[in-house]
């Protein structure tokens, strides 16, 4: 229940602050369009596709391993809430979420809230996700 009042807070108060400004052509609604993608991604636990939402520069110095790729496989997304943008100083958008997930082999389930980060790219006309995918293990 208080996770539940943190993330209707957390909308609230996205709300107050009004939709992220558009950054050098970086809609608003390409933003949405991204953040889509990606929860389709993560609803469906295609941890594939979502990784492909990762900004290239984090893929390329923090490549997710094959062994992490099957730990995820191992993971199914039960539900995924997301929470409003919020926008900060330097145009990056955050927007709180929480994933709960089932181990496909042990099915104990888990819940994991994250915060997500976009940056607008204005060479390629898009946004990327910069948090990475979930740490469903807090690190272990």
């Amino acid at each position: 229940m208080r996770k539940l009042t943190i993330l209707l807070l957390s909308v609230v108060l996205a709300l107050l602050a009004g939709a992220p400004r558009a950054e050098a052509g970086g809609s608003s609604r390409k933003l949405e369009q991204a953040q889509t993608v990606y929860s389709a991604a993560m609803r469906w636990s295609d941890y594939e596709a979502a990784w492909q939402m990762v900004d290239p520069e984090i893929r390329a110095t923090r490549p997710l391993t094959d062994l992490e790729l099957e730990r995820y496989r191992q993971l199914r997304v039960s539900s995924y809430r997301e929470g409003g943008n919020g926008e900060l100083e330097d145009g990056t958008v955050v927007r709180a979420v929480e994933v709960g997930v089932v181990n496909r082999h042990t099915w104990p389930s888990a819940w994991s809230a994250t915060r997500e980060r976009w940056r607008w790219d204005p060479e390629a006309k898009r946004w990327w996700q910069l948090a990475g995918l979930p740490d469903f293990w807090d690190g272990k």
